[in-house]
């Protein structure tokens, strides 16, 4: 752990301890409306959260780390996509997946992500996950609940959209907003909210509509986020203790254009932004079509032996040599991997519907249908196209009672999951075509360097080489407890066991998995166990203790057919985790402090998928203080290191010097390992270097009283990263970084005016790639970028 976090969580700790403090049932008696109303931040939990364990059970009291971001608090901070959680959960550094916030990487592995408690279908990078129109994010570090099906140790996070329900009461009066931003980079969005009651007779409920469209550019030139996204939810009071709700979302986008960001990487390229230029011009776009074919690179049909990328090291030849314009120049960070032939079209829709019945004994029955779907087309000029066509389906029925001994009380729940997924995986990447390198990106795209795909329909064209046709089902049953013995020894206990099914087969033309149906079924169980224990003084210790199980699915949600047939479809995962949880002050001091030890796996890319494992420890540390009626602070921190399990049998593309070549000589093609152990020094166990050691964000925020001229506030932070590198020996590093953000509104009446600026200090720093090419590109981050909006509520 590094020194500057160990001061930070010695400081904390030791102020709380000698804090005058309050005992947590005196905690309980303070007058809530008072804390609320100075919580002007959204900081503090207005209700209890099922999140963690699937029974309302506030996240301060909860024996897990886990945080949360309110509508208000994403409103103050500016935050847009869920990279930008960082600010205020620990924990939640992601590197770039092509520049696309697909998910969230908890705990230096990818997190999964959910919708009001399900489950949605994989996504790392295909599209920007949504955020609009949040009641309120959810961030778990260890594994789902055991209501939410089986999962890993690494984290979650659960999207909750407002509602016809909100704060546990419908909604009484119409009201809503609407908004317009605009911004730097020709940023242009619209979205608007509605909300009204529905009230009949004597039953009550309640309707919320929201809608947004953005149509922008961006920071980096030739990517353009467009997107629509529609959200409607209906909440309704049946009578006779029954109610229901029902609703959904639909998304689509058409501007998450995946890009490694810079290729040809050099430390001189990162220190000074000193770029190699050049480009090979022995291939050549013979049919004047835009792009390279396979026949025009000498490679057809399918058998015929690879061309452009090397497996193993020997010297070069024309094909990877760069002949016209070599030298040198400056790289601007807004200047990156892309095309005009690039695109990404992507379209889901989310349903879902509940029925509650409610008992005079306190005791509730839900019955829960959930669904999810992706569509997604993509291709991307250095030879990746992609067409994902999937869907989920999940029934769910719970039952939740209570029940009470002389020396002990609880409350519980007990109930029964059925989850179905089909889908289809269209990839085509494995036939060596592939060459990061390849494109001089300071001269821009050339046809001799956008490779084919499979979309244009052409006599020798690129076709699929990898067309996964998948299906999988998940039968379970689970409960879980939350026992008191008295009023603070408590035990959380709960597990599930679930019935698997899965099917898979690919029929690609270069697909390199096995031939036929692979089918396979087997049933798993997993646990997980909290104690904790309430002091007066307002501290709650507690450990944890998890094992996990969760299917291994590739981007599109499905499982490769080799995963099957190598019986690797299934993985096992654990957590061990130990903290102490405090609410001081009336209950404005807030925070909590944990250490951590986790196993799980991750499905690592390229032709032959494989599980790779990893061993994470780590101590997070967060605090929310509520100084005044009008000034707030939050820290979020974490010190981590992640270990990858040797051998890494991964399939990986390599950088130039590891093999010995010149650039000038290497970068008009591409080296690959099938196997990244057969490295130097990557034998066995080694650090996973691409995400920090140390994450500490900071922030301050300050809202006026209301007068009659108006209310102003506004936030004002920073983030610090820890270097990150490569994973190669000897690696490229990516020096450490600090990124400071505001955030200002003025209010009168119903107009608001708030300006946002990101990266105040336009400070330059790398994000590594991930995945296959993590070793051949890095993301520059984004410079300063500013936006207005203007909101009218009603």
């Amino acid at each position: 752990m590094s020194k500057r976090l160990l001061l930070v969580a010695g400081a904390s700790l030791s102020a709380l301890i000698a804090s005058p403090g309050f005992a947590w049932a005196q905690a309980d008696l303070v007058d809530e409306v008072v804390v609320t109303a100075r919580d002007k931040t959204g900081l503090l939990e207005k209700d209890p959260s099922d999140s963690v364990f699937g029974l309302d059970k506030a996240l301060i009291e909860t024996p897990r780390s886990a945080s949360f971001a309110s509508d208000v608090t994403l409103e103050r901070y500016g935050i847009q996509s869920i990279d930008d959680l960082t600010a205020v959960s620990p924990g939640t550094y992601t590197a770039s997946f092509y520049g696309v916030p697909g998910a969230l990487n908890i705990r230096g592995t990818l997190a999964e992500n959910y919708f009001r408690g399900f489950k949605r279908i994989e996504n790392r990078g295909t599209y920007s996950t949504p955020i609009a129109d949040a009641a309120q994010i959810e961030i778990v570090r260890g594994p789902p609940t055991p209501i939410y099906g089986a999962g890993k140790v690494g984290g979650m996070l659960n999207f909750i959209p407002k509602s016809g329900k909100m704060e546990g009461e419908y909604i009484s009066e119409i009201g809503g907003d609407v908004s317009l931003t605009v911004g730097s980079y020709q940023k242009k969005l619209a979205n608007g909210q509605i909300s009204i009651p529905l009230n009949f007779g004597g039953t009550e409920g309640g309707f919320h509509l929201f809608a947004e469209a953005e149509n922008s550019e961006s920071f980096y030139r030739g990517i353009t986020p467009r997107k629509e996204i529609i959200e409607a939810s209906v909440d309704f009071e049946l009578g006779d203790g029954w109610s229901t709700a029902f609703g959904g979302m639909a998304y689509h986008s058409d501007g998450d254009v995946q890009t490694p960001g810079w290729n040809r990487l050099t430390q001189e390229l990162i220190d000074d932004q000193t770029y190699i230029t050049g480009r090979d011009t022995t291939l050549t776009d013979a049919n004047g079509d835009g792009k390279l074919t396979p026949n025009e690179i000498g490679f057809y049909p399918y058998a015929s032996a690879l061309y452009l990328a090397y497996y193993g090291f020997p010297q070069s030849d024309a094909n990877h040599t760069l002949d016209t314009g070599v030298g040198t120049t400056k790289l601007d960070p807004r200047t990156v991997y892309i095309s005009d032939a690039d695109f990404s079209h992507t379209w889901t829709r989310t349903a879902y519907f509940d029925l509650v019945k409610d008992f005079d004994n306190g005791s509730a029955l839900k019955f829960q249908l959930f669904y999810d779907d992706l569509k997604n087309k993509r291709f991307v000029s250095y030879g990746y196209p992609a067409y994902f066509d999937s869907w989920v389906g999940e029934a769910r029925v719970t039952y939740n009672f209570d029940y009470d001994l002389a020396f002990m009380t609880s409350q519980s729940f007990v109930g029964a999951s059925y989850r179905k997924f089909d889908g289809n995986r269209k990839e085509s990447y494995n036939s060596g075509l592939i060459a990061l390198d390849r494109r001089d990106i300071a001269f821009g795209a050339t046809p001799n360097d956008i490779i084919d795909e499979p979309y244009s329909v052409e006599t020798y064209g690129l076709q699929w080489e990898n067309d996964n046709a998948s299906t999988w089902s998940q039968a379970g049953v689970f409960f879980t407890s939350d026992i008191y013995f008295g009023e603070r020894l408590n035990l959380m206990i709960g597990g599930r066991y679930d019935d698997y099914k899965v099917e898979s087969e690919d029929t690609g033309l270069v697909s390199y998995q096995p031939a036929g149906e692979q089918k396979d079924g087997k049933g798993k169980g997993t646990y997980t166990a909290s104690l904790s224990y309430q002091f007066d003084f307002g501290l709650m210790p507690y450990i944890t203790y998890a094992e996990a199980a969760a299917l291994e699915m590739s981007q599109a949600g499905d499982i490769a057919p080799s995963l099957i047939a190598n019986q690797s479809w299934l993985s096992d995962s654990d957590l061990a985790e130990a903290g102490v949880k405090f609410q001081l002050l009336q209950g404005t001091l807030v925070g909590s402090i944990a250490a951590y030890r986790q196993n799980r796996t991750q499905l690592t890319g390229g032709p032959n998928p494989t599980v790779r494992g990893s061993r994470s420890k780590g101590v997070e540390l967060e605090v929310r203080y509520l100084a005044s009626e009008n000034l707030s602070f939050t820290f979020a921190g974490n010190n981590q290191s992640t270990t990858i399990k040797g051998p890494d049998a991964s399939f990986a593309y390599i950088p130039y010097y590891v093999t010995g070549v010149d650039p000038v000589n290497a970068f008009g093609g591409t080296y690959v390992v099938w196997a990244f152990s057969d490295l130097p020094g990557r034998g066995g166990d080694y650090d996973y270097t691409l995400i920090p050691e140390t994450v500490l964000s900071l922030y301050g925020s300050y809202t006026s009283d209301e007068y009659a001229w108006g209310q102003v506030g506004g936030t004002f932070g920073a983030t610090y990263v820890s270097e990150t590198a490569q994973t190669v020996e000897n690696p490229i590093t990516y020096p450490s970084y600090t990124t400071a953000s505001l955030s200002m509104f003025y209010q009168r009446g119903p107009f608001q005016a708030s300006l946002n600026v990101d990266n105040v200090f336009d400070e330059l720093y790398f994000t590594p790639a991930a995945d296959s090419y993590a070793n051949l590109a890095a993301l520059p981050g984004k410079g300063r970028e500013w936006r207005v909006t203007l909101k009218r509520s009603f």
